[in-house]
């Protein structure tokens, strides 16, 4: 088993899903994590990829959000879709980051990634709020690599 799919434990990954089920509430929004072992490259240019693997920018608005994180590499990334881009504030993503950093020095992986989640979430309510025909274009649960 990687190094990934152990890093939360089964627990932690029901209650990252819960979190990203609760962030999607209320707005037309996705967000996805991902989590593996190793990056080798760029962590932005490798969490493109993954955005682009997981069909994170085919969503009906481009209102996607991905959280990455490559575990044994201490690497991280929070990218957003054109759409999500387009309307937040400029230093939004790096908040995130900075919150997340925060938490993860503090050994505190799964609260910092729900409260990232969340702090997504509200972003995402402001300027996708829930459409009535609104599909869950995108899997709730953590993806592994």
């Amino acid at each position: 088993m990687s190094s990934a799919k152990k890093f939360f434990s089964e627990d932690q990954q029901k209650f990252l899903s819960a979190a990203i089920k609760k962030a999607e509430l209320d707005t037309s929004g996705e967000v996805c994590v991902h989590i593996e072992d190793k990056c080798k490259e760029d962590v932005l240019k490798r969490s493109a990829k993954v955005f682009s693997k997981l069909g994170v920018g085919r969503t009906k608005l481009h209102n996607g959000v991905l959280f990455y994180l490559a575990v044994e590499d201490r690497k991280f990334a929070v990218i957003g879709d054109k759409g999500i881009n387009a309307v937040v504030p400029p230093d939004f993503w790096n908040e995130i980051k900075e919150h997340l950093l925060k938490r993860f020095k503090d050994q505190k992986f799964t609260e910092g990634l729900c409260e990232g989640i969340e702090m997504a979430g509200h972003q995402l309510k402001q300027y996708f709020p829930h459409q009535k025909d609104d599909v869950n274009e995108l899997p709730d649960e953590v993806s592994f690599n």
